[in-house]
């Protein structure tokens, strides 16, 4: 079935789906949940919470967050901001308040060598999108309002999208690239070769919708062949892509753990790069003077994931791939933290997924501190730095007047301790509360 003739039914899936999701929400998890689809009428305002700053670390004790629609009106200390006498307040006595979090690389169709993912193979359009959707909605309840679908097929991404941006279904604002672009046998569904033919794919994928455009120019951890290390994409392809996407006015980010790969992108202006496992300090000092991102993914090959990985039953040469990426990945980010690098923070796992007792986005933000972030360096990794990446910095990524309100609470301040995050117990997307928690009775 093909992109165009899917795309009604994909979108009706979507549709369907949203409506028996917010019904069936509040079930679905082990504590009150209470919903709401649209923006409380009126005006809402949040009280007795603490508001963390996260471009300074500052902080607003007591603080009084008044939201109007679906975007913060004002914040300051009780003090100076009056709550009006017919608002809809929310008391948060002594919660910290902090924006909702950023995932830069998701795939909400994610699936992987192993049990789990065979029994996917003859997975319909329909079915794909409903799974998605589902993991959108859990995506959005711990906590993530913004994502960057990083790799979709069949349309899926942009349905989902429109559903999610129709409030007909529950989930994080989103940012695609549509398919991963790679050429043929390489790390990706969209496969084309020389410049003529990528120049076509990328076109297709703005055609479709896409805000990015991601292209595979190295193996990958998921391949069967090929080293990862490796370069498999010729200059002029690279080029290609990149010239064809900037000439239309999207970034392009990279799936790559090559040093050869980066070094051939990076002189061609590549925006971004995706993992980086076997990047060494020459390649992170050139991104560092360049302006370049990276979006380390550093759950994929951290102990932690092997839960997940047992979960889907990853085959043995799999796992063998992991081990042997896992002490150059993690030597790039030391070094990338260390010489300021951009980072914003993705996970290659669902954001929500089980790792090492928290959420793979948490653990994510809490590898960057091991590697030598400041906890405030990390929480920024997780909202200002990717809302920037995505030109989104004056709508989310911090909570200012203006921005939109999406909000998290949780139990301590992550800018003093980026573990805070694994207490978060409410969720408001656009003004809407979409998670708020407490004990049953």
């Amino acid at each position: 079935m093909t992109w165009r003739s899917s795309k009604h039914i994909i979108v009706l899936a979507a549709v369907l789906l949203g409506a028996w999701l917010v019904a069936t929400t509040v079930g679905a998890v082990p504590i009150a949940v209470f919903n709401q689809a649209a923006p409380q009428q009126g005006v809402t305002a949040i009280v007795g919470a603490s508001v963390v700053n996260v471009e300074d670390g500052s902080v607003v004790p007591n603080a009084v967050v008044l939201i109007e629609g679906d975007r913060i009106k004002a914040i300051g200390p009780a003090s100076s901001v009056s709550v009006p006498a017919n608002a809809h307040t929310i008391r948060m006595d002594g919660k910290w308040l902090a924006p909702g979090l950023l995932n830069m690389h998701t795939h909400f169709g994610l699936k992987l060598p192993g049990p789990a993912g065979a029994a996917l193979e003859n997975e319909t359009d329909m079915q794909l999108v409903l799974r998605m959707a589902e993991n959108a909605r859990q995506s959005l309840y711990a906590g993530v309002t913004t994502v960057r679908l990083i790799g979709e097929e069949h349309g899926s991404d942009f349905a989902l999208k429109a559903a999610i941006d129709s409030g007909t279904a529950l989930g994080p604002r989103i940012q695609t690239a549509g398919e991963v672009i790679a050429t043929t046998g390489g790390h990706g569904s969209a496969e084309a070769d020389g410049p003529a033919e990528l120049s076509k794919v990328v076109r297709q994928q703005i055609k479709n919708g896409a805000t990015w455009i991601k292209v595979a120019i190295s193996g990958g951890i998921s391949d069967s062949h090929g080293s990862i290390a490796a370069s498999a994409m010729t200059p002029d392809e690279m080029k290609t892509v990149i010239e064809v996407a900037h000439r239309n006015g999207l970034k392009v980010t990279a799936h790559n753990g090559s040093p050869v790969a980066a070094d051939e992108a990076l002189a061609l202006g590549i925006d971004c790069f995706e993992h980086a496992y076997h990047l060494t300090e020459k390649q992170l000092r050139t991104m560092k003077a360049k302006g370049t991102w990276l979006v380390p993914t550093a759950v994929v090959t951290d102990e932690g994931a092997m839960e997940f990985f047992r979960k889907i039953g990853s085959p043995p040469w799999y796992l063998q791939r992991v081990e042997s990426t896992r002490v150059d990945h993690l030597q790039m980010l030391r070094t990338a933290v260390k010489l300021g690098v951009n980072i914003a923070l993705g996970t290659d796992q669902f954001p929500f997924e089980p790792n090492a007792g928290t959420t793979a986005t948490v653990r994510e933000a809490e590898l960057y501190v091991a590697a030598g972030m400041t906890p405030l360096q990390a929480l920024q990794a997780a909202t200002i730095k990717p809302a920037t990446l995505l030109g989104m910095q004056n709508d989310v990524g911090s909570l200012a007047p203006g921005r939109y309100a999406d909000i998290i609470a949780v139990n301590a301040n992550p800018a003093q301790d980026i573990a805070a995050l694994r207490s978060i117990h409410f969720v408001m997307k656009g003004g809407a509360v979409v998670r708020q928690d407490r004990s049953l009775p």
